[in-house]
């Protein structure tokens, strides 16, 4: 299955970059996740958009588009989703051919608060089935504290963090072939 793996910030030591990079590594056979970064989509303006989709949202799109699920990690800002993620989140919503419609999801997140990034997943969650994407509802990943499960250079060091982050990809790519059958 072709996965585009999403991170929805765009800080260079971000902990939702490492968690996508953990999740991947962690993913069992058969899910090819393609981390995509979103750095170059600009903001979205139907002005720019009628004169044609700049080239790192045509890319996007095609990726997304060609792809049968999309993978997110979202932290949380402000108890919400970035707005940096929402913004690409609505240049991906656009017709002709909204290349997320009926297309599968799982999201996931890491914050450095207590509650992880339950309130910025029920946003995007709210998002994504209003742009006809079916998400995974659980298991969830939702790490709390993110500081104190990555180390310096962000690699996961939490084995709870690790063995909850493999059983959701795992029941992920169980759930997506069963969406996928005919």
């Amino acid at each position: 299955m072709k996965v585009v793996g999403l991170c929805g910030s765009l800080r260079r030591d971000s902990y939702n970059g490492a968690l996508l990079r953990e999740a991947v590594a962690v993913a069992p056979p058969g899910l090819d996740v393609q981390i995509v970064s979103i750095h170059d989509i600009p903001l979205f303006n139907e002005d720019v958009e009628s004169a044609g989709f700049p080239a790192s949202v045509a890319s996007l799109r095609a990726l997304c588009g060609a792809s049968d699920a999309i993978l997110i990690a979202t932290p949380e800002y402000n108890s919400s989703m970035p707005g940096v993620l929402k913004n690409t989140v609505d240049w991906l919503s656009r017709a002709p051919a909204a290349p997320l419609s009926g297309k599968f999801g799982g999201v996931i997140g890491a914050s450095q608060g207590m509650l992880g990034t339950s309130r910025s997943q029920v946003h995007l969650r709210q998002v994504l089935s209003f742009l006809n994407v079916s998400v995974m509802n659980k298991p969830e990943v939702l790490v709390a504290r993110a500081q104190d499960k990555f180390d310096a250079a962000l690699k996961l060091t939490d084995e709870a963090t690790r063995k909850a982050l493999t059983k959701y990809m795992v029941a992920w790519s169980e759930w997506l072939q069963r969406m996928m059958r005919p």
